[in-house]
């Protein structure tokens, strides 16, 4: 369980594609509390840690990982957002988030707003009932509160804070994130049968 509060970033450092891909993330100061087993959330995707240095540590991505989130197009050099899984007693400055990606969204709008960014993202179409004004969504591990929402479109603001030390600053209109819907709304929906 994560909480969407982006603590570092990190570089793909390695990609090796034998079976479950092996990916390599290299982050100062990260990799070093990084424990074996330890589960992270890699831009929103969780992902469990099989080695690690000093300076790095490996993880392992299985088939059904790539074909739902972005973690197919990581290459060496890709930026990624990391958060450690919240432990008893953390704050939970975010909102409740599993780490399990729902979808690919990609970028439909983005444009400033004041000194923050409004993105507007396009989602697949059977996930839009999920996704509510005033509630909460996860794009690329980043816990974010939806402003408008507008058939398979929502839109989130960006402040300057969140652009500087995240990968959201960096998205270009067309770029693919992972979206992970709010867990409350989701099993609220599946309870009633909808």
């Amino acid at each position: 369980m994560f909480t969407g509060i982006i603590t570092h970033t990190g570089t793909v450092s390695r990609v090796e594609k034998k079976g479950d891909w092996r990916c390599t993330i290299a982050s100062d100061g990260f990799a070093r509390d990084a424990a074996i087993g330890a589960s992270i959330s890699h831009s929103g995707a969780c992902l469990t840690v099989i080695h690690k240095t000093a300076n790095d540590f490996t993880v392992q991505v299985s088939k059904e990982t790539l074909a739902h989130t972005t973690l197919a197009s990581w290459k060496k050099g890709t930026k990624i957002n990391l958060e450690r899984a919240l432990k008893v007693g953390d704050e939970l400055g975010g909102h409740f988030v599993t780490g399990h990606v729902d979808a690919v969204a990609s970028l439909k709008k983005k444009k400033r707003s004041q000194d923050s960014w409004k993105l507007t993202f396009t989602t697949p179409k059977r996930l839009g009932r999920y996704i509510a004004k005033k509630g909460s969504v996860t794009i690329d591990g980043v816990s974010l509160t939806v402003n408008e929402v507008s058939g398979k479109h929502f839109s989130v603001n960006i402040i300057p804070h969140t652009w500087k030390i995240t990968t959201l600053g960096s998205l270009e209109v067309g770029d693919n994130v992972n979206l992970e819907i709010d867990l409350i709304a989701r099993t609220l929906m599946h309870l009633k049968g909808k």
